[in-house]
């Protein structure tokens, strides 16, 4: 057989195209109840665990290259499955539900790297025992007329119907209602691995009636309804249920609309579904109020009992507006005010007008409202709104609006829808400029002010500043200084810097007065203050000088006695008043001590009798002569000298004589002799004043004159003026003025008694120093004893009759020269 050159070709060319193609993958088809292949005609448990491995896509490529394997799903749908590409396995990830979905669309597809091959299968969901009975059209309500009065019901177990027993009758007069108690339950079956028995338990009410005269009855009103904005033409948006009121023999009923719908409505005649006709975006209202009419047909056939019920259908979209904040002029997200700091409790910002809306329907409408920003300082009125409200903000705190804390305060006002998944929220700034008030009292930076100020500061001097604070702006914060108290006499203060200073003529002294305290008063222009107390102290400056009572100074020393001279320096403060003691010149030397710190001066201890004094100088006496300097511890020091004349006993020559005693005992303190002298004197008057007093009493009694009597006193010549000692610091003297004390003899001064003569008209009254003695008692005389200090010539060496020893002629001396200076203008005399 010969072949044309052409058919040869053509067959070349198919066997090529055979060789080079690639032919695409597909699936095993295993049939019914498989869980290997395509998936199809697969069925799943509805109570199958997520997570379990529930099919195995399996399949092949022609050419024997390796597939992967893929499951999608519609977007508008759940991804229940998931699958391993390599394997093929197969795995439940999502709960399954066949009351809510019986069987899932998917597409699974094999691919060969170059070819891809999709097939949509339909996965069933079997039915598990996981839902309990439940009963439908709840609550159930029985009319039974009282014709077939029974207290006796029984159930049909399978259909669930209630019946009368046979033979029994209801009475209305006896029973008007029977409550039953309805237990349903299901046939049992396996959930997991496990068989369960579910049951649910409702009440049924059975009213009775009497004859058929009542009207049809609505089941469950009132009756609401909600069209959603994505809701399809032709849906059922709800079910009206009527029934005959006369339960004994119910009439058929038929339902109808009598009006309120404007044909967007329409309702089943039989079952009383009320059915969308348009689309809601075509609808002109929000709300809608059906009446629904129920008409009962008689067994002839003709209208009976009649009812009507209203239906309220509202029109819903869907939750696609957040909540929005308004102003004035339209939406707004900031919101200022200004307002003055520390409004009164409870006070409304009246200046921010603000408005809340959601443009939703229903729950998605519904948003709470609250501030966000410094807690408790305001709060927000609503915090839930419905749809739109006016917002108000009210103080809560009016402390914390306190302009000197906070120029500005910020909140954060936040709206959040409640019930909606989506939970849309906006946010508003509120902006509150807050204007200050005079609301502080200026207040000292310290309680107290100490300050320290040496007493020779010239007038004017700066003192201390103070300084106190007005947190408040403008003239309100300005602060006015000013002092008063007993204390700020010789203090200004400068009333805007608080500068202390001392007045300009100030001239102060810390030995006067070393410590100020007055009071400092800060204030504002409204009068607001505050106090603090100044304590000013005065630094003593070394400005005086030690002082000795007496330039020239006499002493008595009993030899192993000190004496003690004092000085005083009128510095107020250690160590300007703190003073030292120094013999600056002696002749001879050596012979003294003195203690730096008391002024004691004492015989140097290698002295231990008068002797040994008396053979240190040419005269062989025991009077000394020393120069003692007082100098102060201060910076600069000063000092000041004074003569300090000794003489110097033993208390061998003292014990001689007791009036020596005495006077060297009063030598440094001659107010004690004179009090001394005094307190004789005056008791010798006291007792004449007695004595004469009694006499006068006694006489007057006695109603008999007696002679007069008269006292009288001599007085004394005047004592010469005491001879100053000139003291020479080269030579010694002995003291040649030596005193005693003489007593002239007593003079009496006495009234003879005259028997015969005649007696005056009335006797004198007796004067205070005479006695008059009875008669025939011998006179007594009180003497009269007059007394002076007299210069007796000197005598060498001493008699020994004469009053005393040098010694105490020397204490005489010291003694005389004291009550002159002391008493220079005074009479002596007793």
């Amino acid at each position: 057989m010969r072949h044309r050159p052409g058919a040869a070709l053509a067959l070349g060319l198919l066997f090529l195209c055979l060789t080079q193609a690639n032919f695409a993958p597909h699936f095993f088809d295993n049939g019914v109840g498989s869980t290997n292949g395509n998936m199809a005609l697969f069925s799943l448990p509805e109570d199958t665990p997520v997570g379990s491995h529930v099919y195995t896509l399996n399949g092949t490529d022609p050419e024997g290259d390796p597939v992967s394997y893929h499951i999608s799903f519609d977007p508008s749908t759940r991804s229940v499955f998931s699958v391993d590409s390599n394997f093929g396995n197969i795995t439940l990830v999502e709960e399954l539900d066949r009351e809510k979905e019986d069987e899932i669309e998917a597409i699974i597809s094999i691919s060969d790297g170059l070819n891809l091959v999709a097939e949509k299968v339909m996965i069933l969901v079997t039915d598990a025992n996981d839902e309990a009975p439940r009963f439908i059209q709840e609550p159930y309500v029985v009319q039974v007329p009282e014709s077939k009065d029974s207290a006796t019901f029984a159930m049909d177990h399978h259909s669930g119907v209630l019946r009368l027993r046979a033979g029994s009758a209801l009475d209305y007069e006896k029973a008007r209602t029977h409550f039953l108690t309805v237990v349903a339950k299901d046939g049992g079956g396996r959930l997991r691995g496990t068989d369960v028995v579910f049951s649910a338990t409702t009440t049924v009410t059975v009213n009775v009636g009497d004859v058929q005269d009542m009207a049809p009855l609505f089941v469950g009103t009132p009756y609401y309804g909600y069209v959603y904005e994505d809701t399809f033409p032709g849906s059922e948006v709800l079910t009206v249920v009527a029934m005959d009121g006369d339960r004994g023999k119910p009439n058929h009923i038929l339902y109808s609309l009598v009006n309120g719908s404007d044909g967007a409505f329409e309702i089943n005649a039989t079952s009383g579904a009320i059915s969308i006709t348009q689309s809601p975006v075509q609808l002109r209202r929000d709300v809608y109020e059906l009446h629904v009419q129920v008409t009962e047909v008689s067994p002839a056939g003709s209208p009976a009992a009649q009812a009507t019920v209203p239906v309220i259908i509202r029109i819903v979209d869907l939750n696609n507006h957040p909540p929005t904040f308004y102003g004035e002029s339209g939406p707004q997200n900031r919101f200022e005010l200004s307002m003055y700091e520390h409004p009164p409790q409870g006070e409304i910002l009246r200046g921010l007008k603000i408005t809340v809306n959601d443009s939703d329907q229903g729950a998605n409408a519904k948003f709470n409202l609250r501030l966000v920003g410094p807690g408790g300082i305001f709060r927000v009125v609503p915090l839930t709104v419905l749809n739109e409200a006016q917002v108000t903000i009210i103080v809560e705190n009016s402390a914390a609006i306190d302009f000197e804390k906070f120029k500005v305060l910020t909140f954060k006002l936040l709206a959040v829808e409640v019930n909606t998944p989506e939970k849309f929220s906006s946010t508003a700034d509120v902006v509150i400029q807050l204007l200050d008030t005079n609301d502080n009292v200026p207040k000292f930076t310290s309680h107290y002010y100490i300050a320290r100020i040496p007493e020779n500061a010239p007038g004017g001097s700066n003192v201390v500043a103070v300084t106190a604070v007005d947190p408040d702006t403008g003239p309100w914060g300005e602060v006015k200084y000013s002092i008063y108290g007993s204390g700020a006499d010789l203090f200004l203060i400068h009333p805007s810097t608080g500068i202390i200073y001392t007045q300009p003529w100030a001239n102060l002294d810390a030995e006067t007065t070393a410590r100020y305290n007055f009071y400092v008063k800060a204030e504002d222009m409204e009068g607001r203050y505050s106090l603090a107390e100044v304590f000013i102290t005065l630094l003593d400056i070394n400005d005086h000088y030690p002082q000795f009572g007496k330039s020239i100074q006499e002493k008595t020393m009993v030899l192993g006695t000190p004496v003690k001279i004092e000085a005083t320096d009128q510095d107020a403060e250690e160590p300007n008043n703190l003073v030292d003691y120094s013999i600056t010149h002696a002749e001879p030397a050596n012979v003294f001590d003195i203690d730096a710190h008391t002024g004691e001066i004492r015989l140097k201890n290698s002295i231990h009798s008068l002797d040994a004094l008396r053979n240190i100088t040419s005269n062989r006496d025991a009077t000394w002569s020393l120069e003692v300097q007082a100098k102060d511890r201060g910076f600069p020091s000063f000092s000041t000298t004074a003569l300090l004349k000794i003489d110097i006993t033993d208390t061998e020559m003292l014990s001689r004589s007791p009036m020596a005693a005495f006077l060297m005992q009063t030598k440094d303190n001659p107010m004690k002799a004179v009090g001394v002298l005094a307190g004789i004197v005056a008791s010798i008057v006291a007792i004449t004043v007695l004595i004469s007093t009694a006499t006068f009493w006694r006489n007057k009694k006695s109603n008999k004159v007696l002679p007069v009597r008269r006292v009288l006193r001599k007085r004394p010549s005047p004592a010469p003026r005491a001879v100053r000692i000139e003291w020479l610091k080269l030579r010694r003297t002995r003291a040649t003025n030596k005193f005693e004390l003489r007593e002239e003899p007593p003079h009496e001064n006495c009234n003879k008694h005259s028997s015969g003569g005649t007696m005056p008209p009335a006797p004198a009254p007796p004067p205070p120093t005479r006695m008059a003695p009875s008669t025939g008692v011998t006179l007594w005389t009180v003497p009269t004893v007059s007394g002076s200090l007299t210069l007796q010539q000197p005598r060498w060496p001493p008699k020994p009759k004469a009053l005393g020893s040098p010694s105490q002629s020397a204490l005489v001396s010291e003694l005389r020269q004291k009550f002159e200076k002391k008493h220079g203008d005074e009479k002596a005399y007793f």
